[in-house]
């Protein structure tokens, strides 16, 4: 299978914040970005989440999350850095056959599929790539 099968596509930027609204507040003043979509709390991913865009004309969201509890896994990243850039979101249209797709180019599957909150349901996985970048898969919808 080639990537090209897979449908990929670039659906966010997954940015970690201490709070939701202070980030929010500051990515409208600066840049006109407003809340499409949240805030979502996904007790199986232990975050809080918010999706923004500028326009319908973005390709792509930033989904800013924070943590729901002190065992989130975002929390060690927040202790250390104070948040910012934190993984790229990327729609398959066969999570199964991308999950495949990416052990066989030397990522490490970090959480098989499972269903999300701020999809509707539809399953999400984390690969974990050999040059040490965090990638999210999502299925893509009906």
């Amino acid at each position: 299978m080639i990537a090209d099968d897979l449908g990929f596509k670039l659906r966010h930027v997954g940015v970690a914040v201490p709070s939701l609204g202070p980030a929010t507040e500051t990515l409208s003043a600066l840049f006109g970005y407003r809340v499409v979509s949240g805030p979502f709390n996904d007790p199986i991913q232990k975050v809080s989440v918010n999706f923004l865009t500028t326009s319908d004309k973005d390709s792509a969201e930033i989904e800013l999350i924070a943590p729901l509890s002190e065992d989130s896994p975002i929390t060690s990243m927040l202790a250390k850095s104070g948040g910012g850039a934190y993984h790229l979101c990327f729609e398959t249209s066969d999570l199964e056959q991308a999950l495949a797709h990416a052990k066989n180019n030397g990522c490490m599957i970090v959480s098989p599929p499972m269903p999300a909150v701020a999809f509707g349901g539809r399953r999400i996985a984390w690969i974990y790539t050999r040059s040490r970048q965090l990638f999210e898969l999502v299925e893509a919808g009906v």
